[in-house]
């Protein structure tokens, strides 16, 4: 009995599982009676039943049955007809077959032969006047990933960090702007220990970005722009080796680029007191100074914007 009945269902898969279908058994094995009835049988799910009638999320539709991508989300559209509808598919990933009757063209997976549903055309629904019908129950949706930006960190002295941080955080682009030392020789130093010259660090800022959004010259024409880089005892009315200009470079392509700007800056007859250094272990400074003017209110003392490279 169990050999007849191994017999029928085999000699069932071989008819039932016509063409490119066969080569996927073990997949269509898995299926439920239903989504083979839709898959293999060229059955259709009732109408606005199916999981991604309303679906608008970004992402691609992949077939049930071989995970081929057939569709982009951005091809799909609300037609009200009950079932996804999609104005192109991906290029070879469809095969139109028109019913035998000549009434309505079928459309299936080009890799596995699984049933999708039918596609109409002239309708106007979209400027490509398509409409692919697809069963919700033939697709499997696959949402795109979120792609976190790889953010990026600049390094500019330029006086009281302050009013580097209070002009830096407007830079569209810009995610963070953190206050603290570089340059010095002592490790986690505190901020009266910097001010008392005993450290030998810089009152520096440390920018966090997204290179996507924002360029690393940008930044670094902004610095140039908001403070005094030809003074060379401190800024403004801040005296000391720790309110000293300088650029902290991560490697040689900043280093590259704030040359750049430096030497147009000395071609319009600026004496540049700016250092370029390279980059050194950064400490933030005590949680009382981050965001001051933002906390305080006011705004910078000894910074200002000027207009530098037009």
């Amino acid at each position: 009995m169990k050999i007849l009945l191994t017999l029928l269902i085999l000699l069932w898969a071989s008819t039932a599982f016509s063409g490119d279908m066969k080569a996927w058994t073990p997949q269509l094995n898995k299926l439920s009676k239903f989504e083979r009835n839709v898959i293999v049988n060229k059955g259709t799910e009732r109408a606005f039943s199916g999981k991604y009638v309303n679906t608008t999320e970004a992402g691609v539709y992949r077939c049930k049955v071989c995970g081929s991508a057939l569709y982009r989300s951005g091809d799909k559209f609300s037609s009200h007809c009950g079932w996804p509808s999609f104005d192109d598919a991906i290029p070879g990933a469809i095969k139109e077959v028109p019913d035998r009757d000549g009434r309505r063209t079928e459309i299936v997976c080009a890799t596995c032969g699984a049933h999708m549903g039918h596609v109409f055309k002239g309708e106007g629904y979209t400027k490509k006047n398509t409409r692919h019908c697809v069963n919700s129950v033939s697709l499997q949706f696959e949402k795109k990933k979120a792609v976190t930006p790889q953010l990026k960190k600049a390094y500019f002295a330029g006086g009281c960090f302050w009013g580097v941080e209070y002009y830096m955080e407007k830079i569209p682009g810009v995610k963070e702007v953190i206050s603290g030392f570089m340059g010095g020789h002592v490790k986690n130093p505190a901020y009266k220990e910097v001010v008392r010259k005993k450290t030998g660090h810089l009152e520096t800022v440390e920018v966090i970005y997204d290179p996507s959004k924002v360029s690393y010259e940008t930044l670094a024409k902004t610095f140039f722009e908001i403070h005094d880089p030809t003074q060379k005892n401190g800024q403004g009315p801040d005296i000391g080796s720790q309110y000293l200009s300088a650029v902290f470079v991560s490697n040689a392509s900043e280093r590259k680029t704030v040359n750049k700007l430096i030497k147009i800056l000395e071609a319009k007859g600026l004496k540049i007191a700016t250092k370029v250094l390279d980059k050194a272990p950064f400490y933030s400074a005590e949680a009382y100074h981050q965001n001051h003017y933002v906390r305080k209110g006011g705004k910078p003392y000894c910074h200002a914007r000027i207009k530098r490279f037009d």
